[in-house]
């Protein structure tokens, strides 16, 4: 008993791990900063800034 008590103990964790990275937004090394834009404009990538929308 006390081997199959450590096989479900690992694959618990194992299971809980993948959920742990995910859930502190884990980006493959990347690390990304939220913008946040005034109302009617939005992010430009080109231009690393906050442009006019519309017409």
């Amino acid at each position: 008993m006390p081997m199959k008590s450590l096989i479900t103990a690992l694959a618990l964790a194992a299971g809980l791990v993948p959920a742990a990275v995910q859930a502190q937004g884990c980006s493959h090394g990347e690390r990304q900063a939220q913008i946040s834009c005034a109302e009617g404009t939005a992010w430009d990538a080109a231009t690393q800034s906050c442009v006019t929308v519309g017409s």
